[in-house]
């Protein structure tokens, strides 16, 4: 009987959680992974993000529809004003970019292209200065390769997916040759940052997509447009096979009259509301480019080194439901943002965390440390006394990217390592760092890493005593 009623469930599509006494106690076992818990404190990142302002365009994520993606330009005079936000950048900025495209219906192969219009409102010449960014396409430029989860990445070649391989050149302070190095925009007129394809024809399936970071400099006011267009067929070409890419007069066309692209994502839960949470997609502006800190026991230099065979971490990207513990909600806070789109920042992509630990052993003996980024389940209020991992690897990846640290080894030499790490759900990290330190000894360790698109948060930061 209960056989039967199983399957009838199971045909339904219904889903019957593990604790069901439909279950037996056996199979109800199987379907919920093994954990560990690993007792320890998680302590909240001391200091914030920074104020720098980001653009930052993530919805639609999935864009099949020409328009707008994001525009802070000013709404008078255009055809939809609640397409555009009003807000002007200067001096020091970031722009985050982060779209699909896909042929739909299958056989429209026409190339997407995601452009980025700036404008100067002002009544002198402004230049506009990219210090450091990167764009890359999922194919061919960065797929998802399946990669050993823990590499060395001292030149930037190891990457998986476009966010890894962009962040990692940002962590580098590299600017990429497709984006220039200035763009001067006269008094009142607008220029293209970069106009780029997000091609799919020779793909199968046929989805692509790019993934973008650019650091700023601004000697006078500008608004910006992210809008998508399709390029047009090339009449030059045998059959118009050929394609020919929007010029700078089709996208200031589409920031006068287009309207948002779509389909539009999900709509996010009001911060604070109860039940399950949708965090939406960001697009808007964001406030912080990057969280720097020292991280240092209270009312003291130092950090104080856990005892032996005992570790304690750090939140990293913790957000609104995944405080870790913490009580802090690290998400960037949005100056500018669509209804429909996400009230903050969650994940954070593309902002650099950059901490420092001052290390010392307080301990009576000779004590070695490691130092790793990890994955634990994600809770709120944690519901044990430490953090909880999977026993066996599980199959969602949560985080791609490279980390870099910087410190003194044993042998009082300064090293700097870049690591790229692949971690799934719940999944404890490798030691990035060991160190072996003398009673009484300090040691400086600087952590730094730009949180990747892809992945999902929230991570720590582990220091433990071996």
């Amino acid at each position: 009987m209960r056989k039967s009623l199983f399957i009838l469930i199971a045909l339904a599509g219904l889903s019957i959680p593990a604790t069901s006494p439909l279950l037996s106690p056996t199979l109800a076992q199987a379907q919920k992974p093994e954990e560990i818990v690993r007792p320890q404190e998680v302590r909240p990142l001391p200091q914030s993000l920074d104020s720098v302002p980001v653009f930052n365009s993530n919805s639609p994520e999935l864009v099949l529809q020409e328009g707008i993606l994001l525009s802070t330009l000013k709404p008078e005079g255009k055809t939809d004003p609640s397409a555009h936000l009003d807000f002007t950048f200067n001096g020091r900025f970031d722009i985050f970019a982060h779209h699909i495209a896909k042929a739909d219906p299958p056989e429209d192969l026409r190339t997407l292209y995601l452009g980025i219009l700036v404008e100067n409102p002002s009544d002198k010449t402004v230049t506009v200065n990219v210090l450091q960014g990167a764009s890359y396409l999922s194919q061919p430029d960065a797929p998802f390769f399946d990669i050993d989860p823990f590499q060395d990445n001292p030149d930037g070649e190891v990457y998986a997916g476009p966010g890894s391989r962009a962040m990692s050149d940002v962590l580098r302070g590299r600017r990429q040759d497709l984006l220039p190095e200035t763009v001067v925009i006269p008094a009142g007129e607008s220029r293209m940052l970069f106009n780029l394809p997000i091609p799919v024809k020779t793909l199968e399936p046929p989805i692509n997509g790019r993934s973008s970071l650019l650091r700023l400099y601004s000697d006078g006011p500008v608004k910006m447009a992210s809008m998508a267009l399709f390029a047009t067929p090339d009449p030059a070409t045998p059959n118009g096979e050929g394609e020919v890419a929007p010029s700078l007069a089709d996208w200031q066309a589409l920031a006068q009259s287009g309207k948002l692209s779509g389909p539009r994502d999900k709509v996010p839960t009001p911060i604070g509301e109860p039940g399950g949470v949708i965090y939406g997609r960001v697009a808007g502006v964001a406030e912080g480019s990057r969280w720097r800190a020292t991280l240092t026991d209270r009312d003291d230099y130092h950090l104080n080194i856990p005892a032996s065979g005992k570790a304690f971490s750090y939140g990293l990207a913790t957000l609104n439901v995944g405080r870790q513990g913490t009580g802090q909600n690290q998400s960037a806070e949005m100056i500018r943002r669509y209804p429909d789109t996400a009230y903050q920042a969650h994940g954070n992509y593309g902002i650099e965390y950059d901490l420092s630990l001052p290390l010392i052993n307080n301990t009576d003996q000779a004590q070695t440390v490691t130092l790793a980024l990890e994955t634990p389940i994600k809770e709120d209020v944690l519901s044990q006394e430490g953090l909880r991992f999977f026993v066996e690897r599980a199959k969602p990846t949560f985080f791609r990217g490279t980390v870099r640290v910087r410190y003194t080894d044993d042998k009082q030499r300064p090293r700097t390592r870049y690591v790229h790490l692949v971690q799934k759900r719940g999944e404890q990290g490798k030691a990035i760092v060991e160190l072996n330190l003398d009673v009484g000894e300090h040691r400086l360790v600087r952590f730094d890493f730009l949180y990747p698109p892809d992945a999902t948060p929230p991570q720590v930061l582990t220091v433990q005593t071996k």
